[in-house]
């Protein structure tokens, strides 16, 4: 299997997305864009898209981030999802999928960074690449928006914060809000990237020290059982 990430600063990290490519030996492949690297130009060399976070949104200018095509990164995702390749977009990157099939992003209802709960909806219960999460799950937050919805998409999760959490586009694409990939090293470069002095004013935002303690091993292992499915019915699609 071939994993390419677009990757938008070196603190957004792949975290346990990387991981679970590097367990199971997957071919990975990168477009640092914050590094100047380029998108990637042959869809056929890639099984999986995985579009990382940033602290841009999809309405973020060249002017405003020289490194951010938000165009380029949309006209990828489509031809990804056009030739029939696994898309997964976490937090900006869920909301460049929805952008780029034709629904606009929106600002978040409240501000969420930390661990805390998401619910599953009846979808999300019954799908057969979420069952696995149970009713309520524990994962991490970090955004102020959320991807927009397309006729036909299903809310998979929602939080007390944030009615879109997860978002199935497709049999093969998914909006992640959440992030599901922090691990306590992630945590660390994020803290270091992000004001939080004025963590007390919201809801849903917790303190550097309240985010170094927690413990990431259970959402990490739940993602991982939705990419193994994930890459399964991939298999048998193809």
């Amino acid at each position: 299997m071939r994993i390419h990430f677009i990757i938008h600063e070196d603190f957004e990290t792949p975290g346990a997305y990387k991981t679970w490519a590097k367990k199971h030996r997957h071919t990975i492949t990168y477009s640092r864009v914050y590094l100047g690297e380029p998108l990637p130009q042959d869809i056929e060399g890639i099984d999986f898209l995985i579009v990382m976070g940033g602290p841009q949104d999809p309405a973020t200018t060249s002017e405003q981030c020289s490194y951010f095509d938000t165009k380029g990164e949309q006209a990828v995702i489509t031809k990804a999802i056009n030739a029939g390749k696994v898309v997964l977009g976490i937090c900006l990157g869920a909301q460049l999928i929805g952008e780029a099939l034709g629904a606009n992003y929106e600002h978040s209802p409240e501000r969420e960074v930390g661990k805390f709960s998401i619910t599953l909806t009846k979808d999300g219960i019954t799908h057969p690449l979420f069952d696995h999460f149970g009713t309520v799950l524990e994962v991490g937050h970090w955004h102020n928006d959320m991807p927009g919805l397309i006729p036909g998409a299903e809310i998979i999760a929602y939080s007390k914060g944030c009615p879109r959490q997860i978002v199935a586009y497709s049999d093969l694409v998914f909006g992640f809000q959440c992030h599901m990939e922090l691990t306590k090293e992630v945590v660390a470069l994020l803290i270091e990237n992000t004001d939080l002095s004025k963590a007390e004013d919201f809801r849903f935002v917790e303190n550097p020290e309240v985010l170094l303690s927690h413990d990431y091993d259970e959402m990490n292992e739940k993602l991982h059982g939705f990419l193994d499915k994930l890459e399964r019915l991939y298999k048998s699609l193809k």
